[in-house]
C-alpha cells in the first residue's frame, strides 16, 4: 500500500518532506504555492528546490503530488481568467518539473454561466497549449472527480471521456479518483454495488489503468448532495465498510492513496492513517 496525506505547506517547502515521513507516509500531495493567490512572479529559490530534491531522495517519498491552485480555472468563459491560469499552470508545471514532481492534480474547472459542452471544449483547449508549451516535461496531469457544485465540471466521468478523447497527446494525462467527491456527486461508495459501478464506469469512460492517485476522503454529506465536505474516515456516509471496500478493491488497492481527511486536532493525520493501514490488513 502506498499511502500519504496533503500535507502543509507552510514554512520551507522541504520541510513538508519532513512532515510527511513523521506520519510514516510513502507519498504525499502539497501545494507548492499559495492555493489562494496568484503568484505575481514568486518562485522558489534554487537553494530551497535542491533541498527538496535531495531530502525527497533521503526520505524516500514517492510518488510527489502537487495539488494546483484553487483560482486556476481553465474552462473560465473569462479570457483574462482564462488566458492567466493557463499561464499560471505552464509555470506551475515548470516549477513541478525542477522539484522532481510526479504529478500535478487539477480540479476540471467551472463553466460559469455557460454551458457544460462549452466548459469542456474550453477545458480541452487550454489543456492542449499547455501540453504543447510543457512538451518534454515528465510531470503528469491528473484529472480530478469533483462533487458537482455550482457549474463545475467532473462530476461525470463522460466528463473526462470527452476530455482525453480532445486532446493531442494524451500520453501525460490520467485521473485521480477522490471518493468523497465520487460519493457527494451521486456515486454510492457505500456499497459494494455502488463501487462495483462506478470501477465499471471509469472503465468504459476512460480506462482503470488511468487512475494514477486516490484521495482517500469519507463523505461528510448526504449522497448526491453535491456539497464538497470530506469526513475522518469510517465517520462519513461511505463508512468504515465502504471505505474498507475501496481500500482492498483489487483495482485500486495498489494505486497511491492519499488523504485530505479534516485536520480536528493535531493528531487527526496520523489517526487517519493508523486507521486506514488497519483496514488495509483486515
Amino acid at each position: 500500500m502506498i499511502l500519504g496525506v496533503h500535507v502543509s505547506g507552510a514554512g520551507k517547502i522541504y520541510q513538508a518532506l519532513d512532515a510527511a515521513k513523521a506520519l510514516g507516509c510513502d507519498t504525499m500531495q502539497i501545494f507548492s504555492r499559495s492555493p489562494q493567490s496568484w503568484r505575481n512572479g514568486a518562485q522558489l529559490s534554487p537553494e530551497d528546490i535542491k533541498e527538496f530534491n535531495l531530502r525527497r531522495k533521503k526520505l524516500k517519498i514517492n510518488p510527489v503530488f502537487i495539488h494546483i491552485s484553487y483560482l486556476i480555472n481553465l474552462a473560465s468563459p473569462d479570457p483574462r481568467l482564462y488566458n492567466g491560469s493557463i499561464q499560471a499552470y505552464i509555470e506551475d508545471i515548470q516549477e513541478a518539473d525542477k522539484l522532481g514532481a510526479d504529478f500535478i492534480v487539477t480540479h476540471m474547472g467551472s463553466h460559469k454561466e455557460t454551458s457544460e459542452d462549452a466548459g469542456i471544449k474550453r477545458l480541452v483547449e487550454a489543456l492542449n497549449k499547455i501540453l504543447e508549451k510543457t512538451k518534454g516535461s515528465k510531470v503528469g496531469i491528473l484529472l480530478e472527480n469533483t462533487s458537482g457544485s455550482g457549474s463545475w465540471l467532473g462530476y461525470r466521468f463522460y466528463h473526462q471521456h470527452k476530455i482525453l478523447k480532445g486532446l493531442k497527446d494524451k500520453s501525460r494525462v490520467g485521473l485521480c479518483l477522490d471518493t468523497a467527491h465520487a460519493y457527494l456527486a451521486g456515486y454510492n461508495l457505500a456499497t459494494k454495488s455502488g463501487l462495483d459501478k462506478m470501477i465499471d464506469e471509469i472503465q468504459e469512460m476512460a480506462g482503470v489503468q488511468l487512475i494514477k492517485l486516490i484521495h482517500l476522503n469519507d463523505a461528510a454529506g448526504e449522497l448526491g448532495c453535491h456539497h464538497d465536505r470530506h469526513d475522518h474516515i469510517g465517520q462519513g456516509h461511505i463508512g468504515l465498510a465502504g471505505m474498507k471496500r475501496i481500500i482492498n478493491h483489487p483495482k485500486l488497492k495498489n494505486i497511491p492513496m492519499i488523504l485530505e481527511t479534516p485536520k480536528s486536532t493535531p493528531d487527526s493525520d496520523r489517526e487517519n492513517l493508523d486507521l486506514v493501514r488497519k483496514l488495509s490488513k483486515g
